[in-house]
């Protein structure tokens, strides 16, 4: 009697989260974090099946994170998005979210530290090289960090002197103002990019990493200048997703301890990081406009 082969087994349940999100766009960042939560989650539950818990059991995992682990309000709010998103977009059930919003975390109001122009240009004047010309985009055009890291060349406009923002806060793109006086320093900055990348292709190299499936729609488009990253890597390195040693772009880490360093130097006396710029930015754009409006009116 001949023997069945056995039904091939569907994917298991973490697999069938990371194809939700891949379906959303969420970043690898994203990805990363959240599949990490429901594991977490899961593990905290002695390894039960989400399917078998509820409401009840998530706030337990909540109230754990918050007594026992003395995460804060925002950390707890992201664990929180990480299981819903489980429930809803691959075991598609539906919740109590009144029984939730119970227990929703609130996040507690923080006044962002901001720098006088005077501050961020003292700051910025103990920065030299890539770190430098980053952190003054940052202050003159309000870029995030990652969205200072992700800049390709493609998205500089010089001859508008504007930078589009892709996928931003919310997938969202948007374009901003740089300076006039990163003009030249941006130019400089690009043909010593452009020289890496053909140095790259010659070594056999000079791809780069394309989002959203687009290497499979543009074969040779990871290896055009236009597709590469502003703000190149150093080194080399592995894509943990294609295995392809390609350029990647600089580790934010590098940036964040590089800004840390300068306003000791400077002797700020607030706590500085690359996203403080952005909120600089902000104010400092407002008192450009406040002060353009009342010079017409």
């Amino acid at each position: 009697m001949a023997q069945t082969k056995p039904a091939p087994q569907g994917k298991k349940l973490l697999e069938q989260y990371r194809d939700a999100i891949h379906l959303k766009h969420y970043s690898r960042r994203t990805e990363e974090t959240y599949v990490s939560w429901v594991r977490e989650y899961i593990l905290f539950h002695n390894k039960r099946h989400p399917k078998e818990m509820a409401a009840t059991e998530i706030n337990q995992f909540l109230v754990h994170l918050a007594s026992d682990k003395k995460v804060s309000a925002s950390t707890q709010n992201q664990a929180l998005s990480a299981i819903l998103f489980l429930y809803r977009h691959v075991l598609h059930l539906e919740l109590d979210e009144s029984i939730l919003a119970e227990f929703r975390p609130q996040r507690a109001k923080t006044v962002p530290t901001v720098l006088s122009r005077e501050e961020a240009r003292l700051v910025i004047s103990k920065m030299t090289g890539t770190y430098k010309l980053m952190t003054q985009i940052m202050y003159g055009s309000g870029l995030r960090l990652m969205e200072c890291l992700r800049l390709r060349v493609k998205d500089i406009d010089f001859g508008n002197h504007q930078i589009i923002v892709r996928d931003g806060k919310g997938e969202d793109d948007r374009m901003t103002m740089f300076p006039d006086t990163l003009l030249e320093p941006l130019r400089l900055h690009i043909q010593q990019v452009r020289a890496l990348h053909q140095r790259d292709l010659a070594d056999g190299f000079g791809t780069v990493y394309l989002p959203y499936a687009l290497e499979r729609k543009y074969p040779n488009a990871n290896r055009e200048f236009a597709w590469q990253y502003v703000f190149p890597a150093s080194d080399l390195s592995i894509d943990p997703v294609s295995g392809i040693k390609q350029r990647h772009h600089v580790n934010e880490s590098s940036l964040q301890k590089a800004v840390k360093q300068a306003a000791r130097l400077a002797k700020i006396d607030k706590p500085v990081s690359p996203h403080t710029f952005r909120h600089s930015f902000g104010r400092s754009f407002g008192r450009l406009v406040n002060a353009s409006r009342d010079a017409i009116c």
